[in-house]
């Protein structure tokens, strides 16, 4: 099994550097992924209201029989919630859902749903709050821009402690991350794979054919070479395995250089642009 890699927060907490990721898994499923991946040896945990498979996520912690000192369990704000009082009630909703009594990290999912006139700095104040009442040990963002980490930064607030957003050899958002580290803000990618995409790319089952590490494992070792978070999903335990075991895998400056070469910028993101984000349910 591949040893568990951690990075180190903004907050000076530690994170498990490569997670298992729900997007886009049913709740009846849920479950039986979630306690398989920790039986794998994750024990990052990444879920969110918006993917409305809390319930199931929790349940498949409670029968994975690993202690909840030893898991790291992250959830998100919806985007309807950001009103202050719908903020707070949306956080114990998830903490029922999931069994728990508090989560080790949680995000504002996206930061302005363009039908949203709560401020930023409002609904973070919610967070911070719960932080200071042991709901949950760590915040953060996902989707921050620079203007939202510049508006907390003003606000005299803490600051996150990770922003989750897309990155992958198509979008690497290089801007961001740096601008995101130089707030001493740690930085996680989601969509790590491009939805797929990266796995059929010719450059990457070329380099794969040669070196004979997997595709996914060899997108996922470019994301680990840079000190980022990274949660892959994955439906089957032999895939989990594999993707988790990218841990030990080491690519050579002329395969991340090659990796590198396939950006595409703004044509090579998979989600939506925190800045035209528009539908609360997506």
């Amino acid at each position: 099994m591949a040893t568990t890699r951690s990075v180190v927060m903004g907050d000076g907490l530690s994170i498990p550097q490569i997670g298992f990721g729900t997007y886009k898994m049913p709740d009846p499923d849920a479950e039986a992924a979630v306690a398989t991946a920790i039986e794998v040896g994750y024990r990052h945990i990444d879920t969110a209201t918006m993917y409305g498979n809390e319930i199931g996520v929790g349940r498949g912690l409670a029968v994975s029989g690993v202690p909840r000192e030893d898991l790291f369990v992250v959830s998100k704000l919806n985007n309807p919630d950001h009103e202050p009082n719908d903020a707070r009630a949306a956080l114990e909703r998830t903490l029922t859902d999931l069994a728990l009594d508090r989560l080790d990290l949680y995000l504002v999912h996206w930061p302005y749903p363009e039908e949203n006139t709560t401020p930023l700095v409002d609904t973070w104040n919610v967070l911070v709050e719960a932080q200071k009442e042991g709901l949950v040990t760590s915040i953060g963002m996902s989707n921050g821009e620079p203007e939202h980490l510049r508006e907390i930064r003003d606000s005299g607030l803490p600051m996150p402690a990770v922003n989750q957003i897309e990155i992958h050899p198509y979008l690497p958002n290089s801007d961001l991350v740096k601008f995101t580290r130089s707030l001493g803000i740690t930085v996680e990618s989601w969509s790590p794979i491009a939805r797929g995409q990266l796995v059929t790319d010719p450059v990457v089952v070329a380099m794969s054919e040669e070196t004979g590490i997997p595709v996914g494992q060899i997108i996922l070792a470019w994301h680990l070479a840079q000190d980022l978070v990274v949660i892959p999903k994955a439906s089957s335990k032999a895939r989990m395995a594999e993707n988790f075991a990218s841990q030990d895998v080491t690519l050579s400056p002329e395969n991340i250089a090659a990796l590198d070469g396939l950006y595409k910028g703004e044509a090579g993101r998979t989600g939506k642009h925190p800045s035209t984000m528009k539908r609360f349910g997506e």
